[in-house]
């Protein structure tokens, strides 16, 4: 239950955010292109694919400071 809550706070520890967020943009930019691109170029995004959308961004970055916050534990 521990490492569950250091995980959340690091979430928003300025030592993981710069690179997680360097992380989610280039890695959801280029998912967020895949899945929503062409719905995007036609104009059809609606409220529910905007949402998907920003879960796009918010996944890598969930999973970069995930992985930076287990290397800084096993040091």
């Amino acid at each position: 239950m521990k490492a569950i809550a250091g995980y959340f706070r690091s979430l928003f520890d300025r030592k993981f955010v710069f690179t997680g967020l360097k992380t989610a943009l280039f890695v959801g930019t280029i998912l967020f292109t895949i899945n929503h691109g062409g719905a995007l170029l036609r104009g059809d995004m609606d409220r529910e694919r905007w949402i998907s959308g920003m879960l796009t961004y918010l996944m890598p970055y969930c999973v970069n400071v995930h992985g930076q916050y287990i290397a800084r534990r096993r040091l």
